[in-house]
């Protein structure tokens, strides 16, 4: 069975989605508080992709896994 690593380093857009979040969660309801949470939305599932491409085996020279 493969181990899978488990990084201890935190993506720098789950870092940046959460200062959005922060920033959002100080502003009153409105255009740009949901701006703010949209973009936040956005980088999580940047992180998600970022995550998901490490973890995927590396292609050899002919585009293959």
């Amino acid at each position: 069975m493969a181990s899978m690593q488990i990084s201890t380093e935190t993506s720098t857009w789950l870092l940046q989605a959460r200062d959005f979040l922060v920033e959002a969660r100080r502003l009153k309801p409105g255009f740009a508080r949901n701006e703010l949470r949209e973009t936040a939305k956005v980088l999580r599932e940047l992180a998600e992709c970022e995550a998901q491409a490490e973890s995927a085996p590396p292609l050899d020279r002919t585009g293959k896994a």
